[in-house]
């Protein structure tokens, strides 16, 4: 199940930063008392009485300031509102209702989305509760009073905002259709990789970076099978900052892939792989999705007899984290080579769901241990008692160990590998979870 998108939206300098970091249990955002420091959105994940969802941290929003960057923060700010299923909108109780905070919420309303309204800084209730009632005056419902920094009213906002998301919005009849996210920073020919499966001009096209306003769901149907593309859009319009476009896609690339199965990067081919390339996958990556690495605009390099293998040996190096992607060079421009797109989804989806059983899963351990002693550290060495699988998508293992300790990453890398090694796992990550069981036992 795709996991629900909270943005945490307000003027600059209320504490959505704080906010966002008490939330997500760890310091990821920057905060300091100066507004706007806040330059990049970040999301984090975050469970609360059972119930994950992905939170957003958004620049502040500021729709009198002429500076460049207020401006592109706002632009942010929209998005995640338009991609998010509910919003949490962060006020300071020592400011009181701004002109600033009503500008806010009247963007908020018109995005017709569920509102958590958050009052900050409420480090004492008392002393601030006439405070409060003053912000029934934004007409988007009751306040929730807390103190992001002293961890104080953070149960009873939380309950609201798992009461405002609802049920999953995922029709049962599309459970079963595979779901790919086609992902990559703006201007690298999404769009345009999707009109040509489909043979229509659906989705926007153009050489200006961003021009896809929304995420589109795209059905399309071969062979007697049903597909569903799932485009993530790009900006509003260009930005003047070309950092700040970029930054843009992350937001509408994470609620994408977690709606998605299988993710397809496109990588622009007179471009190689970018940063922002690596930081888009990644996303995949950590979530768990199936990965094909489609580099498009190949009818426009100049070729010899190595340039694919250059350019794989490239893509593999700045991608090492994810060796199991899939790889395919195409032109949606004529349409080279995206057929096989189709046949690689469906051996993605085949590998990323297989399951095997645990009695085969121990055979392979026990070669594996034989060839290979496991680690030992000041006279203990690893054992490995047995592994099972746990769930697919991607295909998880259990596996029962003596001490996690003297689990070294790169032993369980070694056992990844012999699982591969026995059954490919093409285009799918695997996670391996370690449980420690007693010797005696």
């Amino acid at each position: 199940m795709a996991k629900k998108m909270v943005a945490i939206v307000g003027r600059p300098n209320v504490g959505k930063s704080t906010l966002f970091n008490t939330l997500a249990g760890e310091r990821l955002a920057i905060v300091k008392d100066i507004p706007g420091v806040t330059r990049d959105r970040i999301y984090a994940d975050v469970e609360w009485l059972n119930n994950k969802f992905t939170i957003i941290d958004t620049g502040g929003i500021d729709d009198e300031t002429d500076d460049i960057i207020m401006r592109s923060m706002k632009e942010q700010a929209e998005i995640a509102i338009e991609t998010s299923d509910v919003i949490i909108f962060v006020t300071d109780v020592r400011s009181g209702v701004t002109p600033a905070d009503i500008q806010v919420a009247d963007m908020i309303r018109r995005s017709h989305k569920p509102v958590v309204l958050c009052v900050n800084k409420v480090d004492n209730y008392e002393k601030f509760e006439p405070y409060i009632y003053e912000f029934y005056n934004l007409g988007i419902g009751d306040p929730y009073p807390v103190s992001a920094a002293s961890k104080l009213g953070l149960g009873d906002m939380l309950e609201k905002v798992v009461e405002e998301m609802g049920s999953e919005s995922d029709s049962e009849e599309d459970e079963d259709i595979p779901k790919i996210a086609v992902i990559g920073k703006p201007n690298t020919g999404k769009s345009s990789l999707i009109n040509k499966l489909i043979g229509s001009e659906r989705l926007i096209v153009s050489d200006i970076a961003g021009t896809t306003r929304d995420a589109i769901d795209t059905r399309i149907k071969r062979n007697g099978k049903e597909y569903i593309f799932i485009d993530t859009a790009g900006l509003r319009r260009k930005s003047k900052i070309k950092d700040e476009i970029e930054r843009f896609s992350i937001i509408r690339t994470v609620a994408a892939v977690e709606r998605c199965d299988i993710a397809v990067l496109v990588i622009d081919a007179q471009e190689g792989v970018t940063d922002q390339d690596t930081k888009i996958a990644g996303i995949a990556h950590e979530r768990g999705k199936g990965m094909i690495i489609v580099v498009n605009k190949w009818d426009l390099v100049e070729k010899d007899t190595n340039t694919m293998n250059k350019m794989t040996k490239d893509i593999r190096n700045k991608l090492a984290y994810m060796p199991y992607a899939e790889m395919l060079f195409v032109s949606a421009l004529t349409g080279q080579r995206l057929p096989k797109l189709f046949d690689t989804i469906d051996i993605v989806e085949q590998y990323a769901c297989m399951r095997i059983q645990t009695g085969v899963i121990n055979e392979i351990l026990t070669d594996a241990v034989a060839e290979t002693e496991p680690p030992q550290d000041k006279g203990r060495r690893l054992r490995l008692y047995y592994m099972t699988q746990v769930s697919v998508k991607p295909p998880t293992f259990v596996l029962f160990v003596n001490s996690k300790e003297l689990a070294h990453f790169s032993y369980i890398r070694y056992i990844e590998n012999k699982l591969r090694e026995a059954f490919l796992f093409r285009g799918t990550p695997i996670r391996i979870i370690l449980r420690e069981r007693n010797e005696r036992n």
